[in-house]
């Protein structure tokens, strides 16, 4: 699949997406439970490779999440988990940034694609992004990560040391494949990585909504 091109030669993005999973609520394979959807896993290899004490932090999120989730005390999702929430984004591109804004909680990312670097090193809800075209793939390193962010529903979590590579294919005029491999040293024994596809939203006049 060869994508369209923008005025400025990139591969163009544009559009409104959405994930059609279970990610939000956990990233590996669950059952359903009251108000919970089962999901197969999107890990690739299925488990999260956690440190030991790490996966003590998780299982003590998992028990307390329905009070512990920073999402349920109204903090933005950070990224990842932003893509995968249960809500539309839109994608908007100019020849040195690709702008993501979410219906949840009226995030929104800038990501940089002027070639500029990282900034000196701070701590936010959505990280600092930067981005670069490998062929028809834009690749997102992500960095500078608050520690207050959890990764879905179930607990899974990351320090600030948190550092993401996303890559958005496109494969057809419907569907981007969204990968992303996730690196914490201080959380995980190696790097992993989440694999899923986002779908092209094509109903007449859709828009995103207000989500207050």
């Amino acid at each position: 699949y060869t994508p369209p091109q923008t005025a400025s030669g990139d591969p163009d993005l544009s559009g409104i997406w959405q994930v059609v999973n279970a990610a939000s609520w956990n990233l590996e394979a669950h059952n359903a439970e009251d108000g919970l959807p089962a999901g197969l896993s999107v890990v690739v290899g299925d488990q999260i490779p956690y440190h030991p004490t790490a996966a003590a932090q998780k299982q003590e999120n998992y028990e307390n999440r329905l009070t512990a989730d920073p999402v349920r005390q109204c903090f933005l999702p950070g990224v990842p988990r932003i893509t995968y929430m249960p809500f539309p984004f839109q994608i908007i591109q100019t020849p040195d940034h690709v702008v993501m804004t979410y219906e949840f909680a009226h995030a929104r990312r800038i990501i940089y694609t002027d070639g500029s670097p990282h900034p000196l090193p701070n701590d936010f809800w959505m990280g600092d992004s930067r981005g670069r075209w490998e062929g028809d793939t834009l690749v997102v390193d992500s960095t500078h990560f608050n520690d207050r962010t959890w990764f879905d529903a179930a607990g899974n979590f990351h320090s600030t040391s948190l550092r993401l590579v996303e890559r958005y294919t496109p494969t057809s005029p419907y569907h981007i494949t969204y990968e992303v491999t996730i690196e914490d040293p201080e959380v995980f024994t190696r790097p992993w990585t989440i694999r899923m596809p986002l779908y092209r939203r094509i109903e007449e006049n859709l828009q995103l909504l207000d989500y207050d």
